[in-house]
């Protein structure tokens, strides 16, 4: 009689058990595991935030850092890796954190300086309390021009880099275990120059290297800005005096130059073959577009004996690898004057 009551509880207390359903029994494993991983007793979740902070770089070291009051946040990577050029749009630069770069935080017993990372013999106070270091991971560095834009002729300058740097899939090993993170964001880090010259006077020179080079150069120092036609020389120069602009587009024929060295140039610097140096910075005219950009205008009129035509260059794009920058809406390359 008892045996068969007890039976018909434990029946009972099956069938409740079988009536849950799956999906409610999942869930409440899940809860169950999930509190038994946060109370291992070890894992300390913490927070460190310096994104309203600027970074600055160390002029003596390659050391990218962020300061705020007690805490400094390190990156260590080879100056080389900031190029003056733009990434291309889903292609960051990527290294790859180890021995050579490293990402540190370190938390103080007093507020920070610059001095307690960039001398040689950095400040011994005040103490380091608590040090994070990077194990694993990838730096991820995005690369903008800073372009700066005149008003009135619409042509921009490039004065600066912003490199947008972000880690991903990082690992800080710190003194109460690892903490990892998805991405991390680092910040931006900004470079400053002074934009290329542009140092030209309105007169220019065809050059004297042989009778069928048919390049017209602009010096200036150590720039040189030419203009290479090619077989069109002969219809954009003309001896006639022109009532509308001849014009031609940029492209594969019509090539127009500037170059960037580091001592002076002179004309006979471009009839040795090759030449003796190689540039510091080379920028291309990018193709032009037909009534929209790109276009080169010759306007000739008469001077004494002679012929002067005027250059003029319509909306035209400079570029170097990823960047570029413009020369407005009409920019004078220079006049010359031909004798008939």
């Amino acid at each position: 009689m008892i045996k068969g009551k007890i039976n018909s509880i434990k029946n009972l207390f099956l069938l409740k058990i079988y009536s849950i359903p799956m999906k409610r029994i999942i869930s409440i494993l899940t809860l169950l595991l999930f509190l038994t991983a946060c109370d291992d007793g070890n894992l300390t979740v913490d927070v460190i935030d310096f994104s309203e902070v600027a970074a600055q770089k160390c002029s003596s070291k390659d050391v990218i850092y962020k300061i705020k009051d007690r805490e400094m946040l390190l990156l260590e990577i080879p100056g080389s890796t900031f190029e003056q050029n733009q990434t291309l749009v889903g292609e960051p630069i990527e290294l790859v954190i180890n021995a050579t770069n490293k990402v540190t935080y370190r938390k103080y017993n007093g507020t920070v300086s610059i001095n307690n990372i960039c001398p040689t013999i950095p400040d011994a106070t005040p103490n380091v309390t608590e040090q994070w270091i990077a194990s694993d991971g990838i730096i991820q560095i995005t690369a903008t021009a800073i372009k700066t834009t005149d008003a009135i002729t619409n042509a921009t300058e490039i004065t600066g880099y912003k490199y947008y740097i972000v880690l991903k899939n990082v690992t800080f090993q710190k003194p109460s275990g690892p903490q990892s993170y998805e991405t991390f964001i680092f910040g931006n880090y900004s470079t400053s120059f002074s934009p290329l010259a542009f140092d030209f006077d309105d007169q220019v020179a065809k050059s004297t290297c042989s009778m069928s080079d048919n390049r017209i150069f602009n010096f200036s120092g150590s720039e040189v800005f030419f203009l290479d036609v090619g077989s069109n020389y002969a219809t954009l120069f003309a001896n006639v005096v022109t009532t509308t602009p001849r014009s031609a587009l940029i492209n594969a024929t019509n090539k127009l130059t500037y170059r960037l060295y580091s001592g002076a140039i002179t004309n006979a610097f471009f009839c040795q073959i090759p030449s003796p140096t190689t540039p510091v910075q080379e920028w291309n005219a990018v193709s032009g577009v037909e009534a929209v950009s790109g276009i080169i205008e010759v306007s000739t009129t008469t001077l004494g004996n002679g012929f002067q035509h005027t250059i003029h260059l319509k909306k035209v794009t400079l570029k170097k690898e990823n960047s570029d920058f413009t020369l407005g809406d009409d920019y004078i390359f220079g006049n010359f004057v031909t004798n008939p």
